[in-house]
């Protein structure tokens, strides 16, 4: 429904939209607002009464979302100016300042007035709550479109571009006189930290009360310098945030954790208690009071540099210059190989991974990708970093293996901020002495690459079973692989004597998230210990990431395709997983024969262009990176059919 800012003798403009449940409704006629700029002085909407259109975009400078819509509204900004449209950003966030408002028009290269409303008068006007927010009014005043800019980006979901583009529709529509086909959509971003009166009889405070959670759980990556957008320190920077703190917490979205815990306990795991999170909500509640000061915790204090007992003996960079990261859009996992230049066995007790922008990388998996005449030693996982956790340290007498003349490939996962940024990750090594290694520290995999998923369907079923552990080894460690239409994933340990225990269930599996589960206590694994594992996929319109709700779809490296994948991170005495895969491999079954006939035919089916051979530039990233030169058997840059069924039977053979 439309409503009206009434047109006043004095030429004051008049709106307020009451919100309820999302649905915007006239109200009583409120005043003109006028606020001082980013930049000096003042600007009112009545200014701009004159003009055939203005647009008005609620927004905050650390907003992950205002962020990235930044520069693109610049860019709208600068194509409607000459037809009579006037834009007007305005922060209403208590945490925001007028410096971080003009630094933000920097960045995003703003030229329209940016406003700063203390005192939320915008906000109540025009009934705002999130940030970004855009408000479309005509010439005589009509509020025409609320909502939305687009739909590219959402909370979780980043799309390649945008399907629909809400305000430029609603823009378009009041140029030319007609209706706006869609007045109003569902704003997403961060709550509005409008200043408010706290409650000075609240027994909830900041300083006794919140900050140790905060401090507890959130600035491991809610500080300066980290992949989170904003500081989680420091009250008046915190209070801003209460509102949005206690929905992403309500919303289970924060801390990134999605594990049951009523399965299984982990030494990494990321849990609120109940009592916790109702004083996060009391508090947001209660207008956000600061308490006394004096009562604040200690500030935790987080390594700085390296994360290793001492400094790495080999630092290898991901590749000899930075990768240029994208402002916006969607950026496909990047791959970058590396030569350690490891010319003998080398046994890793300690990596560490550090990013060189963490605001852009949102995760990285450093893989081994040993020599083309030697068995991929199970997954080939060496180490990898997610927010707040960066290091692999392994107790004395345990390391992983990287066999001489390994290269070490990069999985990169950046994130754009809005701004371009340059990204030179490193890893560091500290090396153990081969003498005091007694356990190899492996991931295997057990994965279920036959499958298609329907369109539309919203619960598809997919389910695989490892049947074989390398004798003597212990489980420490799980974690489910899908893409974004995974939905859930669960694994169940079956022991010889028929017991059964769920090891691991994500019921809200999210592909933003590649978590590994630390088991607290390692399981010893028996001959015949099996697991189980059971995914389910949503290939529906329901699911907001779904890239494609009208496809069928199978197994793919990228992610419009999906995996199903379950890892297990093991500790065996050192030598079983030669001595065992010895005495699997003697002579390949029928099995494995048509396993790798299948390889091959699905990668030519998928990639061939007709020729009958296949190129490094024709396959994904993974492949071109990971297994083209093993493929490769007479070293010609080409791969035939029959070439890829060799090397995939003897890797099938030889791997464990």
């Amino acid at each position: 429904m439309a409503c009206l800012v009434r047109s006043l003798p004095t030429a004051l403009l008049a709106v307020t939209l009451a919100v309820t449940s999302g649905v915007s409704e006239c109200a009583a006629a409120a005043r003109d607002f006028s606020l001082p700029t980013a930049y000096g002085g003042r600007v009112s909407l009545s200014d701009y009464a004159d003009r055939e259109a203005v647009v008005v975009v609620f927004l905050g400078t650390e907003c992950p979302l205002a962020k990235l819509y930044g520069a693109r509204l610049a860019e709208l900004a600068e194509q409607y100016e000459g037809r009579g449209v006037a834009f007007l950003g305005v922060d209403a966030n208590r945490q925001d300042s007028l410096t971080e408002l003009a630094a933000y028009g920097r960045r995003s290269g703003i030229g329209f007035p940016l406003l700063k409303d203390n005192h939320a008068e915008a906000v109540d006007l025009l009934g705002a709550t999130r940030t970004p927010e855009a408000f479309v009014l005509d010439r005589v005043g009509e509020v025409r479109y609320r909502g939305r800019i687009d739909d590219q980006y959402d909370v979780g979901v980043v799309r390649d571009a945008p399907e629909r583009r809400f305000l430029r529709e609603a823009i378009d529509a009041v140029l030319a006189g007609e209706p706006v086909a869609t007045p109003q959509t569902r704003a997403v971003g961060c709550v509005i930290g409008r200043p408010q009166e706290p409650d000075a009889h609240s027994e909830v405070t900041y300083a006794e009360h919140v900050a140790p959670i905060l401090e507890k759980h959130c600035v491991e990556c809610h500080r300066e310098g980290e992949i989170a957008p904003f500081v989680l320190r420091g009250y008046e920077e915190v209070a801003g945030w209460a509102d949005t703190i206690a929905e992403v917490v309500r919303d289970q979205r924060m801390p990134p954790w999605h594990a049951d815990p009523s399965y299984s306990h982990f030494a990494n795991e990321r849990l609120m208690s109940a009592e916790e999170k109702q004083i996060l909500y009391d508090w947001a509640a209660a207008g956000a009071p600061e308490g006394d000061p004096a009562k604040l915790p200690p500030q935790r204090r987080f390594t700085e540099g390296w994360r290793l007992p001492r400094e790495p003996d080999v630092v290898v960079p991901m590749r000899d210059e930075p990768y240029r990261v994208a402002a916006q859009g969607v950026i496909d996992y990047q791959y970058f190989a590396a030569d350690p230049g490891f010319t003998e066995d080398t046994w890793v007790q300690a990596a560490d991974i550090v990013p060189g922008d963490r605001s852009v990388v949102h995760h990285v998996i450093v893989f081994i990708s040993p020599p083309a005449d030697q068995a991929q030693r199970g997954l080939g996982w060496l180490a990898a970093y997610v927010p707040g956790q960066s290091s692999m340290v392994l107790p004395e007498g345990q390391a992983r293996l990287v066999p001489a003349g390994s290269k070490l490939v990069f999985q990169m996962h950046y994130t754009p901020t809005g701004a371009e940024a340059d990204d030179l990750t490193r890893l560091g090594l500290v090396l153990a002495d081969p003498a005091t290694v007694t356990e190899e520290v492996v991931t295997l995999a057990s994965a279920n690459a036959k499958f298609e998923i329907p369109p539309g369907a919203d619960d598809y079923p997919v389910s695989t079973t490892r049947e074989w552990f390398p004798a003597g080894s212990k489980l420490v460690g799980l974690a489910p692989h899908m893409h974004y239409r995974g939905k859930s994933f669960r694994m169940t340990g079956v022991w010889p004597d028929g017991q059964r225990k769920v090891l691991l269930d994500v019921p809200r599996y999210d592909f933003n998230w590649q978590t590994n589960y630390k088991l607290r206590e390692p399981i010893e694994l028996p001959e015949g210990f099996a697991v189980e594992s059971e995914a389910t996929f949503d290939n529906s319109e329901d699911n907001p990431f779904n890239p494609d709700p009208t496809a069928a779809v199978r197994w793919g490296d990228q992610s419009f395709q999906e995996m199903m994948v379950g890892f297990f991170e093991l500790s065996a005495p050192r030598g079983s997983l030669t001595r065992d895969l010895g005495r699997r491999s003697d002579e390949p079954s029928e099995a494995k024969q048509g396993e790798a006939r299948a390889v091959a035919q699905r990668l030519f089916e998928r990639h061939d262009d007709g020729d009958g051979s296949l190129t490094r530039g024709e396959l994904p990233d993974a492949f071109a990176v990971f297994a083209f030169d093993r493929y490769d058997l007479n070293d010609d840059q080409e791969l035939t059919e029959d070439e890829v069924y060799e090397a995939a039977l003897a890797e099938a053979t030889r791997s464990f």
